[in-house]
């Protein structure tokens, strides 16, 4: 029984059925992981010790048969913006390289609470700033289905689409996890802002990022999602209650079809020179097989999506410029050694301790806030968020969720170098999401010269269990997606 190539479901089963211990299955993945991370670089800490000690308490828990859930026993990689208690948590930045939190993030405490065993720390762009990982202070990770190109903005999906986890949770402030996830042929879920707490997530944009899970498929994806969902009072931005169809029948139940299903297609999404027309096609089958299965095709127009993306540049620069100014080498963190008297302190630790993206992010964002720049800038990118929302709560009279592409086009090379304002461009189809504060889910349909391709499903605050339920119809009708050189 090849462990890394079973569901979350299956493996579940085969804990509580005795087959293989949670110390056998942990031990399983380390050896996965210490195998193939060193060509990946998917990880930043692995979290030996801990994971074992955790899934001794998981086989104890197996054992006596109380508080088992589909998560108890399971390894769970962690993005590494997100706070472990005991565990090192250093945002990819060598500002942070050292700091191990005192405390978990609820994300990780309700992982914890379900069961599930913490295996290690996933790399990513230093403080989320950034799409490929390139950014990160310890390397670019890199792409399963072909080791010379980039997966995305996160580790963790490469981890998942290899094998080395099952499972991951990860962020996305602008689309990196979904960019992560069709990139790497996972699937992974953008909740709507407020559905998964925010607590002990490094924040970087803290008005459009959100915790989120990747799996392998949409079944486990669900289930992670709905251990990790729900209000928290350490949160003051997470809402009051689930909502619906976030349970039930919409979340885990069968793919009966999408009878009565409206699915909007924004024509601002396909347009335009950008989008390569073989991901184009791939898309719109994704689209068909919806159609098919009896749902129906509403055509919608967004007319400010041109303008989203320079809203969300300018937006998530401001917000990055105030949630780094922590980060003083006064506190906790790095601090210079070269450092005389207080300005030189702020002034060597900052330039020694960030990296390229992070320090253009903080001078774009104090730009932007400053008072030649406020009105013109900021408060005109706040006008356009307003109609981005808009436009959004518009369409989805028409329509119950949104289909469009994840990426233009195919990843690009590991650690290759690309001017900024192309980087930014990749987060065109991703952006509004973050803007407007919906749900997104990225999933796997098909491959273009070997690789995967993602279709994007996006749906209202309380819907993400529609968007498992359509993303269900399309995984059987598509199949899952597995990189041919990790295959045992």
């Amino acid at each position: 029984m090849e462990l890394s190539t079973l569901s979350l479901k299956e493996l579940s089963d085969a804990l509580r059925e005795k087959t293989v211990s949670a110390r056998e299955l942990t031990g399983a993945f380390l050896e996965r992981i210490n195998r193939f991370n060193p060509e990946l670089n998917a990880f930043v800490t692995v979290a030996e010790e801990e994971a074992l000690a955790a899934a001794d308490e998981a086989d104890r828990r197996l054992a006596r048969g109380e508080g088992v859930t589909p998560l108890t026993g399971i390894p769970v990689a962690v993005a590494d913006t997100i706070c472990t208690k005991g565990i090192k948590t250093t945002c990819a930045s060598r500002i942070l390289e050292n700091f191990i939190p005192p405390y978990d993030a609820t994300a990780v405490s309700r992982l914890k609470e379900a069961g599930a065993v913490i295996i290690a720390k996933t790399n990513t762009d230093e403080f989320g700033a950034g799409t490929t990982t390139g950014y990160s202070a310890f390397g670019p990770a890199r792409n399963p289905w072909d080791k010379d190109r980039e997966p995305g903005g996160d580790g963790g999906a490469a981890a998942v689409a290899a094998g080395l986890v099952p499972l991951a949770v990860s962020f996305d402030s602008g689309g990196s996890l979904r960019r992560a996830a069709a990139f790497c042929g996972v699937t992974g879920l953008k909740p709507a802002y407020g559905s998964v707490s925010r607590y002990g997530l490094a924040a970087l944009a803290p008005s459009l990022e959100q915790i989120g899970p990747l799996a392998r498929q949409v079944d486990d994806l669900a289930l992670l999602y709905q251990v990790l969902a729900g209000p928290d009072p350490l949160d003051a931005t997470s809402l009051p209650a689930a909502g619906p169809g976030r349970d039930g029948a919409e979340v885990t139940g069968p793919a009966a079809g999408s009878k009565g299903l409206r699915i909007g297609l924004p024509r601002e999404y396909f347009a335009g020179e950008q989008l390569q027309a073989a991901v184009k096609e791939r898309v719109l089958a994704a689209a068909g097989i919806l159609a098919e299965k009896g749902g129906e095709q509403v055509d919608l127009t967004l007319p400010s999506t041109g303008y989203a993306l320079a809203a969300h540049i300018l937006l998530a620069a401001a917000e990055a410029s105030s949630s780094l100014a922590r980060y003083d080498g006064v506190r906790y963190g790095y601090r210079s050694p070269e450092a005389t008297d207080i300005d030189l302190l702020y002034k060597k630790t900052r330039t020694e301790g960030f990296g390229s993206e992070a320090k253009r992010r903080i001078l774009l964002g104090t730009l932007v806030l400053s008072a030649e720049c406020y009105n013109d800038y900021y408060l005109n990118a706040q006008k356009v968020r307003a109609l981005v929302i808009r436009e959004f709560k518009e369409a989805f009279t028409k329509c119950d969720l949104i289909l469009t592409p994840v990426t233009p086009g195919a990843p690009g090379r590991a650690g290759g170098e690309r001017s900024p304002l192309l980087q930014y461009q990749d987060e065109y189809y991703t952006a509004g999401a973050n803007l407007a504060g919906l749900a997104g889910l990225s999933l796997p349909c098909g491959l273009v010269d070997g690789l995967p391709v993602g279709v994007q499903l996006l749906a209202p605050a309380g819907r993400e269990g529609l968007l498992f339920w359509a993303a269900r119809i399309l995984e059987e009708a598509t199949g899952r997606l597995s990189p041919p050189s990790f295959q045992e």
